[in-house]
C-alpha cells in the first residue's frame, strides 16, 4: 500500500518534487504489478502486467501486443498536449505500481523526460522511439542534436516503436513470449495495411494541392512520407509561441498558393488557426477550416479515433476531403 498515494490530489507537481514522491512510493510499494518474489527468489505470477504509457498512441501498441496479458493505462488522454503536460500527484501511484513504463522520447514529454529516465533505475522504462536510426529522423530546427518526436505520423517508422514494445514485453515476461510475438506479427501487418491506405488516399490529391497547414509543426514525418508540403503556425513544440510576423508570413504563403483549407488540432486551442484564417482573408484569399486533426493525442476511447488506426485514417480522410475541394 502506498501511503502517499491514498491522499493524492490531481494538482501538477514539478519534476523534482515528482521524483521525490516516486522514490517514496516505489520504496513503499515495492515492484508492484504482476510479479512478486517468492521466498526462494523465484517469480510468481499474481495477475496481468501493469503497463503505463505516456500517450494514447503508445498505449494502443501495448494493448494490441500485450493482449490479455496486460492492463494498460495512458497518462495523457484525449485533447492533452504532451509538450505542456506536467505530471500530477495522481500519476505517482500509477507510475509506482507499473511493471513497465513506455514513453515516446525525443523530448516529446518535455516536463517528464528526466523523471522517466530516473525511474528506469527502479523498473523497465522504455523510450519506444529511441531505437530508430537517427538517419531516418527529422531534425528539430532549434537544435541539430535533437529530433522531431512526432514519429507516429510515419506509419512505417511507428512500426519500429511497436517492435520496441514487443521486445520489452518479451524481456519482462519471457514465459508469454510466443503470445507477444504472435500479437506483434498481427499488429505489424495491420500497420502495413494502414500505411498503404494512407499513401493511396494521398495519391488521389494532385501534387499542387498537397499543402497541409496546421496549428503546430507536428506533421513533418507525414509530409515527408506521403508527399505533402507541411507548414505549422507554431513550432514542433506547442510551448513555442507564434508571433505576429509568423502569422503574416504564413498568411501570405497560403494566399499565394491558394491553399483551400487549414486544419485545427484536437490538442491545440482553435484560436491559433482562427487568427491565421483572419490574416489570410486580409490578404484577399478565403480559406476554410477543413476540420480537426488528431496530432499529439488520439480521440476518446469509445470512438474509432481512439485507436491509432482510426486516428490515422480520420486524419488522412479529413485532409484529402478538405484539400480536394
Amino acid at each position: 500500500m502506498v501511503h502517499s498515494a491514498n491522499a493524492i490530489l490531481t494538482r501538477p507537481v514539478r519534476p523534482l518534487a515528482l521524483l521525490a514522491l516516486l522514490v517514496v512510493a516505489l520504496t513503499l510499494a515495492g515492484c508492484g504489478g504482476k510479479r512478486a518474489e517468492a521466498a526462494d527468489g523465484a517469480d510468481v505470477t499474481t495477475g496481468t502486467l501493469r503497463i503505463v504509457t505516456t500517450t494514447g498512441q503508445i498505449g494502443d501498441i501495448a494493448r494490441n501486443i500485450g493482449g490479455d496479458g496486460v492492463t494498460v493505462e495512458s497518462l495523457m488522454g484525449p485533447g492533452v498536449d504532451p509538450h505542456l503536460y506536467v505530471a500530477s500527484e495522481s500519476d505517482v501511484e500509477r507510475l509506482a505500481n507499473a511493471d513497465m513504463i513506455l514513453y515516446n522520447g525525443h523530448f516529446l514529454e518535455a516536463q517528464m523526460s528526466d523523471v522517466l529516465e530516473q525511474i528506469g533505475e527502479y523498473k523497465p522504462v522504455i523510450a519506444v522511439t529511441e531505437g530508430i536510426d537517427p538517419a531516418r529522423l527529422l531534425p528539430w530546427a532549434k537544435d541539430a542534436d535533437e529530433f522531431d518526436p512526432h514519429i507516429w505520423f510515419d506509419v512505417k517508422l511507428w512500426s519500429i516503436a511497436a517492435t520496441a514494445v514487443r521486445d520489452g514485453l518479451v524481456a519482462l515476461d519471457a514465459a508469454n513470449a510466443e503470445t507477444y510475438n504472435a500479437n506483434a506479427e498481427r499488429y505489424l501487418a495491420q500497420l502495413d495495411e494502414l500505411d498503404a491506405y494512407v499513401q493511396a488516399q494521398a495519391d488521389t490529391l494532385p501534387e499542387e494541392r498537397r499543402i497541409l497547414v496546421t496549428a503546430h509543426d507536428a506533421f513533418s514525418y507525414f509530409g515527408r512520407t506521403y508527399g505533402f508540403t507541411v507548414r505549422g503556425l507554431q513550432g514542433i513544440s506547442t510551448a513555442s509561441e507564434a508571433g505576429t510576423s509568423d502569422v503574416r508570413e504564413l498568411a501570405i504563403y497560403i494566399a499565394e498558393h491558394k491553399v483551400p483549407a487549414l486544419f485545427v488540432e484536437s490538442s491545440v486551442p482553435v484560436r491559433t488557426i482562427e487568427a491565421l484564417q483572419a490574416a489570410v482573408e486580409a490578404q484577399g484569399w478565403q480559406v476554410e477550416i477543413g476540420g480537426s486533426l488528431f496530432s499529439d493525442a488520439m480521440g476518446s476511447p469509445d470512438t474509432p479515433e481512439g485507436t491509432y488506426d482510426g486516428m490515422v485514417r480520420h486524419n488522412i480522410d479529413t485532409i484529402v476531403a478538405a484539400l480536394n475541394r
